[in-house]
């Protein structure tokens, strides 16, 4: 692999995970010495991040991780709905079924599992902000469930163009999902969506699988915009920049 696409990888993983928050800044002495690489290639990585939308170029301080507005999140739902809708319905015919069975038993389990978590409260934790971090235990596991799902679409769908698009977007998306605070009822009921999404294209009913899709894609973007809208995100998301720009002032 070549220097620039290995720091584009780590780059992009780190953004995608939160572990580089919004506004921090990507240094190009500090990021290739950290990288152990030179500057050429770093520069190419980050014009690449810069081209994703997942850094942005700005005066005075230089390359920095990009934002997520709730505005963002409703433009990129307003790209999201259709691509999505149409990527159940196209696995629902081109799919392989016993593929989506498996996907569905598996939400069938983690929605089983978290259920039994929220009623024992053995994952309620604090974060650093003092917000609820619910279900922390089992997120990580679960995100990786439902990127998998995303995955599977992307090859069912058996269209490149489509898939292309799907993938792009759904970065941005990880993101703003990873903003907004977890709450065990919601990753409950997303996992029961998933799971009635994967059945529906078991089945090869591609409408259902539509319907099925938009009625999780309303339902996420109800929550994530509530999140991001409510006032203790905003002070814990203030907390998280404010926390990030002293570390680059610093350095």
């Amino acid at each position: 692999m070549r220097a620039s696409d290995r720091a584009y990888e780590v780059l992009r993983g780190e953004i995608l995970q939160g572990e580089l928050a919004p506004e921090t800044l990507l240094g190009e002495v500090e990021q290739a010495e950290r990288l152990g690489l030179s500057r050429t290639p770093l520069r190419e990585a980050l014009s690449r991040l810069i081209a994703d939308g997942l850094a942005v170029q700005t005066r005075g301080r230089g390359t920095v991780v990009s934002s997520i507005s709730t505005k963002d999140i409703d433009l990129l739902f307003e790209l999201r709905l259709p691509l999505e809708v149409q990527s159940a319905r196209l696995a629902a015919e081109r799919g392989d079924p016993e593929e989506f069975r498996s996907l569905a038993e598996r939400f069938a389990a983690a929605e089983l599992t978290m259920e039994s978590a929220a009623r024992d409260g053995d994952t309620e934790r604090q974060d650093d902000t003092g917000l609820q971090d619910d279900t922390a235990c089992d997120d990580a596991a679960y995100y990786e469930l439902t990127a998998e799902l995303d995955e599977a679409l992307s090859v069912a769908v058996a269209n490149p163009y489509l898939s292309h698009a799907l993938r792009g977007m759904r970065a941005h998306l990880v993101r703003a999902r990873r903003l907004a605070r977890h709450e065990p009822a919601r990753l409950i009921a997303s996992a029961r969506e998933h799971r009635e999404v994967c059945a529906a294209i078991t089945a090869g009913d591609a409408e259902t699988a539509g319907a099925a899709m938009l009625i999780h894609l309303r339902r996420s973007l109800a929550y994530i915009t509530a999140q991001h809208r409510s006032p203790e995100h905003s002070a814990a998301h203030s907390t998280r920049v404010s926390h990030s720009i002293r570390k680059d002032t610093a350095a």
